[in-house]
Order: structure tokens, then C-alpha cells, then sequence
């Protein structure tokens, strides 16, 4: 339907969105808490889906490590928010957990072709 490098644009931009807001929930008040969460929700759903179009458009397959890497990374950090928001003692853990996913993530993203 749309080309690798359009599905990349939404995987990228629901990837700024996400990081975004994500690291604001942990700061915001309790007030905001429904547009975060909503954001962040469509942001990951966006992320995940445009991520499974561009492993399928780029024909890898769906054993390869770095793709369940990067899966369990999105998991944790699309729950983040959520979590942030009911445990406010937890948010200086959570950012550091959250910060983790992310270099797991992006680990992968450069050194995806070891694990193939």
C-alpha cells in the first residue's frame, strides 16, 4: 500500500510523541492525566503498528531476536505512562527504567544485522 519509507516517517514521528509524553507523565499533574494517557496510547499503537509494516515491507522475518527485543522494549515503555501516574513514589525508578528500554531499543536499531 504506501512504500518503507512512509510507514519510517509514522514509526518515527509516534516515536518522538511517545518519548515525549512519556517523560512528561512522570512530571505532570494528576489532571493531564487523561490527554497523556491518551496520546501515549495512540502514539504506541501507531509505533507498533508501523514498526510490523516496516519489518514486513523489509521482508525480515519474525524470529529474528531484535525484533521481540524491541517489542518487550515497546511494551514496558507504552505502560510507563500509566504506571506513572498511579505510583508517583516509583517515577525516579521509572525514568530510569524507561531510559533503559530505550537504549535497548535503539541498541537494536544499529546492531539489528548481528542478531538476524
Amino acid at each position: 500500500m504506501f512504500d518503507a519509507n512512509f510507514y519510517l516517517f509514522i514509526h518515527l514521528v509516534s516515536l518522538v510523541i511517545l518519548a515525549g509524553y512519556t517523560f512528561y507523565a512522570f512530571v505532570a499533574p494528576a489532571e493531564t492525566r487523561k490527554s497523556v494517557l491518551m496520546i501515549t496510547g495512540i502514539a504506541a499503537l501507531l509505533m507498533l503498528v508501523s514498526g510490523f509494516a516496516l519489518v514486513t515491507k523489509k521482508g525480515h522475518q519474525w524470529s529474528e531476536v531484535w525484533i521481540w527485543a524491541k517489542l518487550v522494549c515497546w511494551l514496558g515503555i507504552a505502560a510507563m505512562s500509566g504506571i506513572a501516574y498511579r505510583r508517583r513514589a516509583l517515577v525516579p525508578k521509572l525514568k530510569l527504567i524507561t531510559l533503559g528500554l530505550f537504549v535497548v531499543a535503539l541498541f537494536f536499531v544499529v546492531y539489528r544485522w548481528k542478531f538476524m
